[in-house]
């Protein structure tokens, strides 16, 4: 096996690996679980003696708090999250939104819930498949629209409250096929497990987009085209990979942004077909 065959494809790879962290890091735990303990302990000791938040404070609301952590998130990452961070999104003293959030918790708790109100639930229409077709675009548009939330939901729990009304409302879907119940929650977490797996891939194929167009801003136009021939030309000489060499030729890309939708679809009407052969035919 001649190793250069495959140099091409590692420098790739290693140059994806070798990027240099996300800057900024997050406070101590420990730091940050005290000083949130003695905030809160101060703002209840207010309450108790009947002291209103006050000015600014004062108009503030969970829904505001919530969409200000919700735009940091989306710009910085959900470790970007803080409640000073936000209590200065919200032009608030840092010790007021303890009386609206109990704590960063409980904030990162509000923030699940509301992309869940985001991703909503479409009224059923009794023609099953329609339905889960549209929850399905649903819940991709919202987890392309908050990347981070792949990475953030998988680290943390179900929020609970929330969590059991989407999930009832998304049950009713399947109500006018009268399966047993185990049968309508294996059909919506195939569904869900699709569109995890599909969005997942999609936001790759994205961060690979960046790394490329920061990789490529560092190269002249000649380096970029004598790159991409060189890989064209190692695509041509090696007899190893047939199968990919038709698909280069063919100009095919399998990461290409404008083919995504329809990739998607293609991969949700292929699930749903082969879940209607297990649903008796009531449509």
């Amino acid at each position: 096996m001649d190793e250069n065959d495959e140099e091409p494809l590692l420098a790739f790879r290693n140059y994806q690996r070798s990027r240099p962290p996300r800057p900024g890091s997050a406070p101590s735990r420990d730091w940050e679980a005290r000083s949130e303990q003695r905030a809160s302990e101060q703002v209840q000791r207010q309450r108790e003696r009947g002291h209103p938040p006050r000015g600014r404070d004062r108009g503030l609301s969970r829904a505001e708090i919530v969409r200000a952590a919700i735009a940091v998130a989306d710009a910085e990452g959900p470790e970007a999250i803080s409640m000073r961070r936000i209590a200065r999104e919200v032009r608030a003293g840092a010790m007021s939104l303890y009386w609206y959030v109990g704590s960063k918790e409980e904030l990162l708790d509000l923030v699940l819930e509301s992309l869940m109100a985001e991703v909503g639930v479409p009224e059923p229409t009794g023609a099953w498949r329609a339905d889960l077709t549209e929850l399905a675009r649903r819940q991709r548009t919202v987890l392309l629209r908050h990347q981070w939330a792949m990475d953030f939901m998988g680290a943390r729990p179900p929020s609970g409250a929330a969590d059991v009304r989407n999930f009832e409302r998304m049950l009713g879907l399947l109500d006018d096929l009268g399966l047993d119940i185990a049968d309508s929650v294996n059909i919506l977490m195939t569904v869900v497990t699709y569109v995890l797996g599909a969005v997942l891939r999609e936001v790759q194929e994205i961060r690979g987009d960046q790394i490329r167009a920061d990789w490529e801003a560092t190269m002249t136009s000649e380096e970029i085209e004598t790159e991409q021939a060189r890989l064209h030309e190692w695509f041509n000489s090696t007899a190893r990979y047939p199968r990919v060499r038709r698909m280069v030729e063919a100009d095919v890309d399998p990461d290409s942004p404008d083919t995504r939708d329809a990739r998607f679809e293609f991969g949700l009407e292929c699930l749903l077909a082969g879940i209607a052969t297990h649903v008796p035919a009531r449509e």
